[in-house]
């Protein structure tokens, strides 16, 4: 039996810590942007006693949010069509329980936990306003998140050394 391998995938894959009043980015491994359990289980991995959370830029078509708990992880998919497409979309679709698109629909919507973030300045309108904003790059969206929840600094000086 043959194994699939994943093709890589362009992007960034960025883990998020906040501890101590205090904001840490670092890069998480490639496969993080091919394989949702492999993000997951990364940034289960980081030990803190702040908030933890993944940002993941896929190629030019669209982010996801990973904040990992002792329940299971909150998702946020910024275009849940990209699914059609992408088999890590498709992945954050099955873990929430939510129906693809169907193939003619050309409609942008964000699918999952929008108040993923509200706790650390980023309400949820305001983040859904963010991912349906169709003429920006997803590392334009991420930076715009960063900034708003004030670790922009962090995030552009990781994604300048990436």
């Amino acid at each position: 039996m043959r194994m699939a391998v994943k093709e890589p995938v362009a992007g960034y894959a960025v883990a998020v810590v906040r501890e101590d009043g205090r904001w840490r980015c670092s890069a998480l491994k490639p496969d993080a942007l091919t394989s949702l359990d492999a993000a997951i289980t990364e940034l289960a991995k980081i030990r803190s006693t702040g908030a933890v959370f993944g940002l993941l830029a896929v190629e030019d078509e669209f982010f996801i949010i990973v904040r990992p708990s002792p329940r299971g992880p909150s998702l946020l998919l910024s275009d849940a069509a990209a699914a059609l497409d992408y088999d890590i979309a498709a992945d954050v679709l099955d873990l929430l329980r939510a129906d693809p698109p169907d193939e003619d629909d050309e409609s942008i919507w964000p699918e999952g936990d929008l108040d993923i973030l509200a706790d650390l300045g980023m309400p949820g309108p305001d983040l859904e306003v963010i991912a349906g904003e169709v003429d920006l790059y997803p590392d334009e969206q991420l930076q715009m998140i960063a900034q708003r929840c004030g670790f922009g600094d962090e995030f552009t000086a990781l994604l300048d050394e990436m």
